[in-house]
């Protein structure tokens, strides 16, 4: 199962406090109190793997090492061990509660930022600093100071996680349209495959040449209100640079199927209805030729370029494939 969605919450290291010492040498009397050590930091890095989030759900705090407190021989304390937290390539990451407004962009009034490349790494918190021994508050007036300053706390955040798949292409459609055995024939993928709705409870990707494609679980009437799977797959459609439109040939009216699927595609966010599309009929094997015929009409009415293809017909598939390389 891959998880999409999780909530960290997560604490830089705290510095090391400054520590208070003297020099006993009789010619080399003085403050000798060292700094302590800055808390390490929490980093977000990217990786590959998409199920990098699921780690995160049994255990859901985390916290970066406290710096060492400062030496008596003016050296400063060892620097807390910096926390980095991996994430899938195609996270979207944001402070629920206080986002630190100098590192976060600031997107329709949510701070949040991505990650989009492995090994690209995010300063999610950052650590204390440590505080002054008694050696820096030393002076012509005050030989013998017993000041120190205390560590600073790290930063303190609670952060919300979303992995948004990235894919060049995505099959979208009604549930049975017949997306993850087209997948299967086109990429090897090995998704899923049964005959009923919501057989795909997860995003499935496979690879064709140099593009990513993924299979998006079946929408249905209502999807972006959250009904059946909901919103929970609509936004890994929005990395895509093109969706494939699957309406099947056994459907009864494949004109409101596929104006069910735009609806919600257009009230969840605007930009997936302007995506380029390609209209596309599938399980074409399993209707007459005289079917076929009157329902490939109907698509073609809305769009002109529509296509139909089986996965038992290697030249549809071939045909689709070509397409798919020649737009991207």
């Amino acid at each position: 199962m891959i998880t999409d969605e999780v909530k960290i919450k997560l604490r830089a290291g705290k510095g090391g406090d400054g520590s208070v010492a003297f020099d006993k040498t009789k010619m080399s009397l003085g403050p000798t109190g060292g700094r302590g050590g800055n808390g390490g930091n929490v980093y977000f890095e990217g990786v590959s793997d998409i199920t990098a989030l699921n780690k995160y759900k049994s255990q859901r705090e985390y916290f970066a090492q406290d710096g060492k407190n400062g030496k008596g021989d003016r050296s400063s304390g060892h620097e807390g061990k910096d926390l980095v937290l991996t994430v899938p390539i195609g996270s979207v990451l944001f402070d629920v509660k206080n986002p630190p407004k100098a590192r976060l962009a600031d997107k329709g009034g949510k701070k949040e930022f991505e990650i989009t490349q492995p090994g690209e790494r995010i300063l999610a918190a950052k650590g204390g600093l440590g505080g002054r021994g008694n050696f820096f508050f030393r002076s012509s007036r005050n030989t013998t100071p017993k000041e120190f300053e205390f560590g600073k706390p790290g930063e303190e955040f609670e952060f919300a996680v979303e992995l948004r798949l990235i894919a060049d292409i995505g099959l979208i459609g009604l549930p049975n349209a017949g997306k993850s055995s087209l997948l299967n024939e086109l990429t090897n993928a090995n998704a899923k495959v049964a005959n009923y709705s919501f057989t795909t409870l997860e995003p499935n990707l496979g690879v064709i040449d140099h593009l990513v494609i993924a299979d998006i679980p079946g929408l249905i009437e209502g999807a972006s209100l959250g009904k059946g799977l909901g919103i929970k797959f609509l936004k890994h459609i929005r990395r895509t640079k093109i969706l494939v439109h699957c309406v099947s040939a056994e459907s009864e009216d494949p004109k409101r199927d596929y104006k069910i699927v735009r609806k919600e595609l257009k009230d969840f966010a605007k930009e997936l209805a302007e995506k380029k599309e390609i209209l596309l009929l599938t399980k074409s094997d399993l209707v007459s030729e005289k079917e076929l015929k009157k329902k490939m009409a109907i698509l073609k009415k809305i769009k002109p370029d529509a296509g139909s293809v089986s996965i038992h017909d290697w030249d549809s598939l071939k045909s689709l494939s070509e397409k798919l390389l020649g737009i991207i």
